[in-house]
């Protein structure tokens, strides 16, 4: 069995690298909005009178927009319930969403009613009777509703057959509302003073008020007609549309939509494939650098990952969302962790029986990594589990592709390189000069930790109080700057754009206060192509205020390119701040049940609060920094309990190893022997995830920046807190609460005692 496994592993290898190939030719991938352009309208039902906003409502609902959106012409459009009461709305290509808005977002309480006369000025309606404007901005008195828009069966937009390019609209009416057509035709015929006239009204304002022809006062009505009038064919196709969405079950309120540019994701496409790249080579240059023929092996595998990502991608049917792309470049520094733990164990390995040789030293390293990189993926897996069930919009795609890519990333170093490297090992060219396989001798660096490594764990006190001062320091940016949280938790609208002239944000700010937005926060930053990017945040306004906005900022800034616009209402400002706060303590309580249970109590306590340390420290930065607080710090915040936890279990893995070999030795001497032999693996994995993440803060551009610059921060300072702060602590409580593993166990009673064995002679009773 043993002798078959490097076989079957190979294959298996091959054929995920195969199926892998075989999707990513096969099956394009699925953008999200943010990456390929359009708008996004979330949609939340509200309780009516007579209907309540629950599951079965909302998806009457859906019905009906869905027909309003084919109408809009929106190619491939996206329509979806989430949860019970809200409608996510995806329209590719739309960048103004006034028109989508109008059309879709109409609570559509369509009525048709007889134009009874033009009433005078000082005209008082009587019962059933109103007075409302007509499409012209008439006044008109109609009659009681006849008919509503359950009546309509279907509407659509055509030319006449008579007059060659004339636009109008043809309606079919179902059973229940052919009755009432034809006794509003009736009613209207005989009133020839207010001009035969027919009102048709969405939400009580008039979309439209045709005259009845006099063939079908003749014919009496029936189950079609036609409305005719100064008709484009845009105008003809919006206003079949909304009389063929007829009637909501229940009105519906807009809490969210997103609109982004058309560019604005290409480039990130475009600088994250750069990022990724470069990233890759630096981190394989590094990586073979220090591990030699089995470094080079493992960057070949590397490769393999993208593919693997992408093939799992589109396997699952995934969307692939900007911070998606973050979430992929982020897990080549897992991959990159996992291959570093198995070499540097192969090296302990190797210089402990040289004798054996290279295969059998790389097989133990194998052995031995696989429970720490199991404890380190689960915990990142964790952290990404609830980014998908806690964040909203395109950072829960962070959530998706993070996921797939741990489980590329563990594939990628578990199985394809180990492939490869055994088979490397095997050879005799190698195994005649292993100085190249870079498993031989343990490096400088080991060598020196091992001979005259520092005493760290003598001064545990100390680097507590430095966490504690570092934590007091960031505690005084929160309470003195504040956080200056986005509008995705305060709710209101940011707009940003870029422009063909350099325009500093003063000039900005006065041009659109000069328009009426006097409270508008105006930043400028540097943008593609030496364009200028100018970001706008207000309070919730309307999209035709939001035009307003751009008219101004383009009479100081020439032309004026719409990159991104966000309108979070307030309610789900407040849902998602709160579901931060709830996503970041089910992450904390998670990491701490899981690692207690992995370890012990005293060490999960010391992951925890070393990592929510690492958390304050940049939360701290980007207090002081004035940096956003958004969904993206999120997923990078996220991430980064994932990222510190994950070291910490690498440190712990190996304290726990040498406390069960070392139970009479001093605990801070077996603790300080386990950080000093982790931290090459610690240092070298550190470096090859800041090359990945300095690519993506350089080259990311505006979206991607501050998600890099918060994971660089978080990784420095984590790989600080991982060895000093966490073991520090660690080091502390296990001398408080000492494990004792020869004490007696508890008395267990054997169910089974009273059960002849078939040896005693007695009697059993």
């Amino acid at each position: 069995m043993t002798s078959r496994a490097p076989l079957w592993r190979a294959v298996g290898a091959f054929a995920v690298v195969a199926v892998s190939l075989l999707l990513a030719l096969t099956s394009p991938a699925k953008l999200g909005l943010d990456l390929k352009g359009g708008t996004q309208i979330v949609l939340e039902t509200q309780d009516t009178g007579r209907v309540k906003a629950d599951a079965e409502s909302t998806d009457r609902a859906l019905n009906v927009l869905r027909g309003r959106v084919d109408a809009l012409g929106v190619s491939e459009p996206t329509l979806a319930r989430s949860g019970e009461k809200r409608i996510i709305i995806e329209l590719p290509g739309i960048q103004d969403p006034r028109e989508a808005a109008a059309v879709i977002g109409q609570t559509a309480q369509l009525s048709f009613h007889e134009v009874l006369s033009i009433p005078e000025a000082d005209a008082k309606p009587g019962d059933g009777e109103k007075i409302v404007d007509d499409e012209d901005g008439n006044p008109i008195l109609i009659g009681e509703q006849l008919l509503d828009g359950n009546g309509v069966k279907d509407a659509s937009n055509g030319q006449s057959e008579q007059s060659l390019g004339q636009w109008l609209v043809n309606i079919d009416f179902n059973g229940e509302g052919s009755g009432g057509w034809k006794q509003l035709v009736s009613d209207a015929c005989a009133n020839p003073s207010a001009g035969q006239r027919v009102a048709i009204l969405l939400d009580d304002e008039t979309i439209s008020s045709p005259a009845v022809q006099p063939d079908l006062c003749a014919s009496g009505g029936g189950s079609t007609t036609q409305i005719t009038g100064d008709f484009t064919s845009e105008s003809s196709k919006d206003l079949a549309a909304l009389i063929k969405g007829g009637a909501l079950p229940v009105k519906v309120e807009t809490i969210e939509q997103r609109t982004v540019g058309p560019t604005l994701g290409k480039v990130a496409i475009d600088a994250s494939i750069e990022a990724a790249i470069i990233g890759i080579i630096l981190t394989g240059l590094f990586i073979m650098f220090v591990y030699r023929l089995v470094g080079f092996l493992a960057t070949i595998a590397l490769g393999t990952y993208a593919l693997i990502s992408y093939g799992l991608l589109v396997w699952l049917g995934a969307t692939l969302t900007l911070p998606g792309l973050a979430g992929f470049v982020l897990a080549i520094g897992l991959a990159i962790d996992a291959n570093v733990l198995v070499f540097e164990r192969a090296r302990e390995e190797y210089a402990e029986r040289t004798a054996a040789g290279l295969p059998p030293a790389l097989t133990t390293g194998f052995n031995k990594a696989w429970s720490a990189i199991i404890d380190s993926n689960v915990t990142t897996i964790l952290a990404a589990a609830l980014l998908f069930f806690f964040a909203s919009g395109p950072v829960k795609g962070f959530g998706v592709t993070l996921s797939i890519g741990v489980i590329a990333s563990m594939v990628s170093a578990l199985v394809i390189a180990r492939v490869l490297c055994e088979w490397a090992m095997k050879r005799s060219y190698v195994r005649g000069r292993p100085a190249i396989s870079g498993i031989a001798g343990t490096g400088r660096i080991r060598q020196w930790l091992t001979e005259s490594g520092p005493d760290l764990m003598k001064r545990s006190g100390t680097w507590i109080v430095v966490t504690l001062v570092v934590a007091v320091v960031s505690i005084g940016g929160i309470a003195l700057r504040g956080l200056n949280l986005g509008v995705e938790f305060t709710g209101g609208r940011l707009l940003e754009y870029s422009t063909s002239q350099q325009v500093d944000a003063e000039q900005a700010r006065v041009a659109i206060s000069d328009a009426g937005f006097t409270q508008a926060v105006v930043q400028s930053s540097s943008g593609e192509e030496g364009r200028e990017n100018i970001s706008v945040r207000l309070d919730e306004i309307t999209n035709d205020e939001a035009v307003e906005v751009e008219e101004a900022l383009a009479t100081v800034a020439g032309n004026v390119e719409k990159e991104r616009d966000e309108l979070i209402g307030p309610s789900l400002g407040k849902e998602l701040r709160d579901k931060a706060l709830i996503a970041f303590a089910i992450a904390v309580a998670a990491q701490m049940l899981y690692l207690a249970w992995r370890f012990r109590w005293t060490y999960a306590a010391a992951a925890v609060l070393s990592m929510s340390s690492v958390v304050l420290t940049v939360v701290g930065v980007f207090a002081w920094w004035g940096k956003p607080i958004d969904g993206v710090f999120l997923a990078a915040v996220l991430s980064i309990i994932g990222l510190a936890v994950n070291d910490t279990i690498v440190v712990f893995d190996r304290i726990r190893e040498h406390t069960g070999d070392n139970r009479k030795r001093p605990l801070r001497a077996v603790v300080n022997e386990a950080i000093l032999q982790t931290i090459p693996r610690t240092i070298n994995t550190g470096l090859g995830a800041m090359f990945i993440l300095a690519a993506l803060a350089v080259l990311g551009g505006d979206s991607l920046t501050d998600f890099a610059i918060a994971l660089l921060i978080g990784l420095s300072v984590g790989i600080l807190s991982t060895i000093f702060t966490a073991s520090a602590l660690a080091v502390v409580l296990e001398e408080r609460w000492p494990y004792d593993p020869t004490a007696a166990p508890k008395k267990v009673i054997d169910p089974y005692a009273a059960v002849d064995d078939g040896k005693s002679t007695g009697a059993v009773i």
